[in-house]
């Protein structure tokens, strides 16, 4: 079977949080539900741990250290550098 995307992980963890707070399910589906929810959990907190890491990485500026800044969406390119020592 093909990984899931994050998107896609995210959307059923959101299904079973649903299924288990409506406390419909016998006992033993709901604990398998919870056991899903916490492997798909898992992966969704993978994706995006390997996502910042890439983030980092591409942020990182040519002496080796990385440039972070807050996000913020209004913020422009040159209120990005703002706090930085470039």
């Amino acid at each position: 079977m093909a990984k899931k995307t994050f998107e896609e992980s995210m959307a059923q963890l959101e299904k079973i949080v649903e299924e288990l707070e409506a406390g419909n399910l016998p006992l033993d589906k709901a604990l398998k539900k919870f056991e899903e929810g916490i492997g798909l959990s898992r992966a969704c907190f993978e994706k995006l741990d390997e996502t910042e890491k890439k983030i980092v990485q591409l942020m990182e500026k040519q002496d080796g250290t990385a440039a972070e800044a807050p996000f913020a969406e209004n913020t422009t390119p040159s209120d990005k550098n703002a706090g930085t020592n470039e």
